[in-house]
C-alpha cells in the first residue's frame, strides 16, 4: 500500500496499524475458537440435557458455523459491542472499562518507576565508565534482568508483607482508584512489573549515553564553557533518549501482557486478570474484548513513541 507523501506521518502510521488490528481481531477469534472444549458444557455441568446445550449454544449464537459467528463479531465491533460474557452475562465492554484503569495505573507506575531508576543510572554508568559505579550499575541490572516476574512478586510478598509487614498482600483495596490505600496495594506489583524493565533500560542509556559523549558537538559544547550539567542533559541526554525512546515504546506494550502474571501473583483486579479468569472459563466474547483493547493500547504506545521521537531529535520532523 503505497500513501501520498503529503500525509501527515502521524495519519500514515495511524492507516497502516489498522489492518494490524484487524489482524490482531482475527487471529485471536480464530485461536479461541479452534481451542477444543465447549463453553457451553463447562457453564451448565456434566449433567445438563442435550436440550438445555442446544438452547444455550442458540442463545449466545454459538450453533452458527465460524464464518457467521466472525460477521456478526466484526458488525458488532462497528457499534462498539464487544458483545456479552457467558458467564455472568454483562456487556464486554463494561467490564473491561472497570478493570482497564487498573491495569494502565499498573502500567504507567512500572514505567515511571523504570525511568526514574534507570535514566540516573544509566547516565552515572556512562560518566563513570570503568569505574566502581559503573560496575555496581552493571550488576544490580544484570540482577534484575535475571529475576523474571513471577519469581520476583512472591519474594517481594514474603520479605515486605509477611516478614515486615509493610505492605498489603494482594488486591486493590476498598478505596477509590487513586486513594491512599489503592496506592499501597500497588507499590509492590509496580516495583515487580518495573524493575525488570528499569535494568534493560539503565543498559540502554548507557551505552547511548557512551556513543554521544563521543561525539563532536559535545566536545564544541565543552570547549565553548557551557556547564557541564547543560552539556550532559540538555544536549547528551536529549539524543541518547531517541533509542530509549524506541524500547520505552515496544516495552510499554510488553508491560500490559507482562501485567497478565502481575495481577495474577498480587490479585489486581485488571485486564490481565480478568484475561486469565476468561480463558479458564472459555469466556469467548471476555477474551477476545482484553486482546483487541490490549492491542489497541499497543499500537497507541508505538503512535506516542513515534511523536516522542520527533521532539527528542529535530532531524526526523521532516
Amino acid at each position: 500500500m503505497r500513501f501520498s507523501p503529503k500525509l501527515p506521518p502521524v495519519l500514515r502510521q495511524v492507516l497502516l496499524a489498522l489492518p494490524v488490528l484487524w489482524l490482531i481481531v482475527t487471529l485471536v477469534f480464530m485461536l479461541i475458537h479452534l481451542v477444543p472444549g465447549d463453553p457451553v458444557a463447562q457453564m451448565l455441568g456434566e449433567g445438563a440435557s442435550s436440550t438445555d446445550l442446544s438452547a444455550l449454544r442458540h442463545a449466545y449464537g454459538l450453533d452458527a458455523s465460524l464464518p457467521v459467528q466472525y460477521g456478526r463479531y466484526l458488525r458488532g465491533l462497528l457499534h462498539a459491542d464487544l458483545g456479552t460474557s457467558l458467564r455472568t452475562h454483562d456487556p464486554v465492554l463494561r467490564l473491561i472499562v472497570q478493570r482497564f484503569p487498573y491495569t494502565l495505573l499498573l502500567s504507567v507506575c512500572a514505567l515511571a518507576l523504570a525511568l526514574l531508576l534507570s535514566i540516573p543510572g544509566g547516565v552515572a554508568a556512562a560518566l563513570y565508565r570503568g569505574g566502581r559505579v559503573d560496575r555496581a550499575i552493571g550488576v544490580v541490572s544484570l540482577f534484575g534482568l535475571s529475576f523474571p516476574n513471577f519469581a520476583l512478586g512472591p519474594i517481594l510478598i514474603l520479605l515486605f508483607s509477611i516478614r515486615l509487614g509493610w505492605l498489603p498482600v494482594s488486591g486493590a483495596g476498598a478505596g477509590p482508584l487513586f486513594g491512599m490505600d489503592t496506592l499501597l496495594h500497588l507499590i509492590l506489583p509496580a516495583l515487580t512489573l518495573g524493575l525488570s524493565l528499569a535494568a534493560i533500560l539503565t543498559r540502554m542509556v548507557r551505552t547511548s549515553m557512551l556513543e554521544e559523549l563521543g561525539q563532536d558537538y559535545i566536545r564544541t559544547a565543552r570547549a565553548k564553557g557551557l556547564p557541564e550539567r547543560e552539556v550532559l542533559y540538555h544536549h547528551a541526554l536529549r539524543n541518547a533518549l531517541v533509542p530509549v525512546l524506541t524500547v520505552v515504546g515496544l516495552q510499554f506494550g510488553s508491560l500490559l501482557a507482562g501485567a497478565i502474571v502481575t495481577e495474577t501473583i498480587f490479585s489486581w483486579p485488571g485486564l490481565g486478570r480478568l484475561t486469565i479468569t476468561s480463558i479458564s472459563n472459555r469466556d469467548y466474547a471476555v477474551v477476545q474484548g482484553c486482546t483487541l483493547v490490549i492491542g489497541l493500547t499497543y499500537l497507541l504506545a508505538n503512535l506516542l513513541t513515534d511523536v516522542a521521537y520527533r521532539w527528542a531529535n529535530p532531524r526526523m520532523r521532516s
